[in-house]
Formats: C-alpha cells, structure tokens, sequence
C-alpha cells in the first residue's frame, strides 16, 4: 500500500512540473536601424550614398518581417525629392539573414531574396549582399552601414 502511495505521490509530483521551454534568445537584428552609409559596386563603379546628410534611410527588423523607409529631408520641395519603401519576410541566422522582398515601391524589386552577411559591433551594423535582379538587369555588390536607433 505504501508502495503505491509512493508511486501515486511521485507521479503528481513528476506531473506537476510543467515542461517550459525556454523562448530562444533574441536576435541582435531586432530593433530599428538608421542608414549611415550605403555603398554600390556594379562592375568597376563603385558608388557611395552618405546618408547622414540631406536624407534618412531606416531598416526595422522582427523576427519574422523587415521593413526599410527613405526620404529626403527637404519635404520633397526640390530637386532631391524621393521617397523609396519597402518590406517582407525575413530570415534571421547567425552571421546571415534573408529578406524575401514581397514589397517594394520600385515595383520591379518585389519578389527578390537577398541573403546579406551581416557582423554587428556596438551599436552599428555592417552588411554586405549581393543583389542580382536578371529582369532589371541588376547584379551589384551592396554594402550598408547603419546604426542602432533602439
């Protein structure tokens, strides 16, 4: 009898212990980043986009979407009006990340996936990608410095 007390006793106890898991750690990507700079190498042009400067560029980054927003900071009043957004899935890995553009207001963009090396020190975050779009024409070096915002 004691026996089975023991073993009923174990069994409510063994029971009882509920079998959390552990949400995994998140991932350094999350959060808001502002463009520092972008730099483009297409063949033997190399182009430098500062954005510190006259416009603003920023990537948000969960871990299942993406987004990136730009504008100029003139309200679109001259010559350097622009204004350029874009978004979708994303795939976060360690040292790489994936972004399924799904969409893009250069509308020729949307349906590219882009698989971006990415090394994050501090506060700032470097990538590296390159971007081939077959129908634009497009297969270019892309090279992005941003900084944590939160």
């Amino acid at each position: 009898m004691k026996a089975i007390l023991y073993f009923f006793s174990a069994a409510l106890v063994l029971s009882s212990c509920s079998n959390q898991t552990k949400e995994p750690a998140p991932s350094p990507l999350a959060g808001t980043w502002k463009m520092i700079s972008a730099t483009t190498i297409k063949g033997k042009d190399t182009t430098v986009a500062d954005y510190t400067t006259g416009k603003e560029f920023i990537k948000i980054i969960t871990p299942s979407h993406f987004s990136f927003l730009s504008h100029d900071l003139n309200r679109g009043q001259d010559s350097t009006a622009s204004f350029v957004a874009g978004g979708g899935r994303v795939k976060l890995g360690e040292g790489k990340y994936t972004e399924y553009l799904d969409y893009c207001s250069f509308r020729g963009w949307e349906g590219g996936v882009f698989e971006l090396n990415y090394t994050i020190n501090g506060d700032t975050l470097t990538t590296s990608s390159v971007e081939k779009i077959e129908k634009l024409g497009i297969d270019q070096l892309n090279m992005e410095k941003l900084v944590k915002v939160r």
